[in-house]
């Protein structure tokens, strides 16, 4: 199912039912427990005395303020996700697909490999292009074997896709 099918358009993020449910359980813990052990952590340092001087006490609320920022952030990118089957193995590039590519002109050893998906589900070890990056524009929909062209910062970039494989997380 490439982005363009889908529904929800340009702000859909494209989620597999296992990466939705790992990103549901890490928001629950964060509105949960995280919530409650920074709540404990600026009641600690409150009960030092001196708020103005009380470096405890000030960075647990600037933790407060980064665990709150992402519960939204989460929360915003649950409620656009769009779940969908792991994409065929068909060799052609859509969101959930990890692509191996490499630049025109480059020796195959140059060769980089990166998923097509949501950014906030970056594995360890992959980095992630979103489907609206302009290397994601271009090679959505495109096959193994493909030589694409593009723009990026003014420049034009001439990629191969070597391979599209389904992410198995």
């Amino acid at each position: 199912m490439s982005q363009t099918d889908q529904s929800g358009g340009a702000n859909t993020v494209w989620l597999t039912q296992d990466a939705y449910d790992k990103l549901k359980a890490e928001l629950e813990y964060l509105k949960g427990p995280r919530r409650a052990e920074i709540v404990a952590e600026i009641s600690a340092a409150r009960d030092e005395g001196d708020l103005k001087e009380n470096g405890g006490y000030h960075a647990a609320r600037e933790e407060q303020g980064k665990n709150e920022a992402k519960i939204l952030q989460m929360e915003d990118m649950l409620r656009r996700a769009e779940i969908g089957e792991t994409p065929p193995d068909d060799g052609v590039v859509e969101p959930g697909m990890v692509v191996t590519y490499k630049f025109d002109g480059d020796d195959d050893d140059e060769a980089e490999s990166f998923l097509l998906g949501a950014r906030e589900i970056e594995p360890e070890g992959l980095t992630v292009y979103s489907p609206q990056s302009p290397l994601g524009q271009a090679i959505n929909g495109r096959s193994k074997g493909e030589t694409v062209s593009y723009e990026v910062n003014g420049k034009q970039q001439t990629v191969i896709i070597l391979d599209a494989k389904p992410y198995v997380g």
